[in-house]
């Protein structure tokens, strides 16, 4: 089971990666049908209790090995060295900032889909996931804040059908480029493949593009 030394892993990786809100928040206790205990508690606490209890544990031969995976480097090396530079605490301090984090990236999705529902909500006809193409309000949108402005893309590209995995920060903002940097650029391509235009104000994101 995942402990906090993993989730202070889990950011540490995130901040060298250059991830937003989300990433940075690390893993959560509870995600839908899968639950974390032991998230609170240290690797050594939970070996400590098994030896204790007499209870056998696997131990994954990557995670003593630090000239390992990434993760395991940052286990073996990273952590022990801000541990001495920067005092003792800096797994709980990092999992203590995920927390707050998750917190604040629960509010900025939200404002995200409330953004993604006004823009879609001026325009006429369904817009559901499945739809031929997902037509935004270039006026709605470009009153939002580039926070959910941005979340509420991400999102509209997840819908047109863009896998959420393969969309990178750069992608969102070409995006918001053609909301707020408007000089009649062509249409940008997402992975997918989507294509989002700008026509007759408004955003215009389907799997095919118009010459």
């Amino acid at each position: 089971g995942h402990t906090i030394d993993d989730q202070a892993e889990t950011v540490l990786l995130g901040l060298a990666r250059g991830s937003g809100a989300r990433s940075l928040a690390g893993m959560r206790a509870r995600k839908g049908a899968y639950r974390r205990p032991f998230l609170t508690m240290t690797r050594a606490d939970t070996e400590a209790i098994c030896a204790h209890e007499g209870l056998s544990y696997w131990t994954d031969p990557t995670n003593v090995d630090v000239d390992g995976p990434l993760r395991s480097q940052v286990r073996g090396r990273v952590l022990p060295l801000l541990d001495d530079v920067l005092g003792p605490g800096i797994t709980s301090t990092l999992a203590r900032t995920a927390e707050q984090l998750h917190e604040d990236a629960d509010l900025l999705e939200q404002l995200g889909v409330d953004a993604l529902e006004r823009a879609i909500g001026a325009q006429p006809g369904d817009n559901s996931p499945g739809d031929a193409q997902i037509t935004l309000s270039v006026e709605v949108l470009s009153q939002e804040h580039r926070a959910a402005r941005t979340r509420a893309l991400r999102q509209a590209a997840i819908l047109a059908g863009s896998p959420a995995g393969t969309l990178a920060r750069r992608h969102i903002d070409e995006v918001d480029r053609l909301l707020t940097h408007w000089h009649g650029q062509g249409p940008i391509h997402l992975p997918g493949p989507v294509f989002v235009r700008r026509q007759s104000g408004n955003l215009v994101l389907s799997s095919h593009t118009v010459n």
